[in-house]
């Protein structure tokens, strides 16, 4: 598999590298939900519309990481799924939306996966635990009262592409998230008893609680229960964050 791209997910998905050889994982795009300019969005856009054009000429399927997070699914009514129209509810949801539609219309083969809230060692310092690890070490966190967040962590996601890619999969789009849906207030929670840290909480009345469908996932790699994927996932998935943020790291597989 060819990687484009040297970020987070690039990084993490580099193990994978000498397998699927007639994929591109396109691990390039705007990771910052809301710091992303125009002209950010506009790059990517141009990187997907030549990337895709490349592999439609050399016969290759393009992987393209779109997004299930709340600007994508933030507005649905009821589990945000696959094969349901979607409303995006922010600049950055809709940006992803119109990729996926420009892929599309490439006619390239290609697999969209919309991933959620990835965590992991390495991840940008702008990202949702690394800020609020910042910001507790800071003396106060400041929480939307009403969000909650899809966590994963970013070697069970690897994993889960890895088991996608297998399938051979062309044309799909498939949420890979925990199907969970936790209030910031409890990962900030559970953040505090892991890092021994304790912060004050200002709050703002706003947020929006949205939660994936995993229904689809579950189906095309039905070994995604091994991974505990369910209510209290996200657990275990900031213990092995604040461990890492102590300079340790733990790994599971499927």
């Amino acid at each position: 598999m060819d990687i484009v791209g040297n970020g987070f997910l690039a990084g993490s998905l580099r193990p994978m590298a000498d397998r699927h050889p007639g994929t591109v994982a396109l691990a390039a795009g705007v990771s910052w939900a809301s710091g992303t300019s125009d002209a950010d969005f506009a790059r990517e856009a141009a990187l997907l519309r030549e990337t895709a054009l490349r592999c439609k000429a050399d016969g290759r399927r393009l992987l393209f990481f779109s997004t299930s997070a709340t600007g994508m699914y933030g507005a649905a009514d009821g589990p945000g799924r696959e094969d349901r129209p979607v409303v995006p509810c922010s600049p950055y949801g809709a940006h992803k939306l119109a990729l996926e539609e420009q892929l599309r219309a490439t006619g390239a083969d290609h697999l969209i996966l919309r991933l959620s809230h990835l965590v992991g060692p390495g991840q940008p310092p702008h990202q949702l635990l690394p800020t609020l690890v910042r910001q507790l070490r800071g003396g106060v966190v400041r929480i939307h009262r009403a969000a909650t967040r899809d966590l994963i962590d970013v070697t069970d996601t690897v994993t889960v592409i890895d088991r996608l890619l297998a399938l051979d999969l062309t044309a799909e789009t498939v949420n890979v998230a925990s199907g969970a849906a936790v209030p910031v207030d409890t990962i900030v929670d559970h953040l505090e008893r892991g890092l021994g840290l304790t912060a004050r909480r200002e709050y703002q009345e706003t947020g929006s609680h949205h939660t994936i469908s995993i229904d689809k996932l579950r189906a095309l790699v039905p070994e995604v229960d091994r991974l505990g994927f369910g209510p209290d996932y996200y657990r275990r998935v900031l213990d092995v964050f604040s461990w890492g943020s102590r300079g340790d790291s733990v790994t599971t597989r499927l």
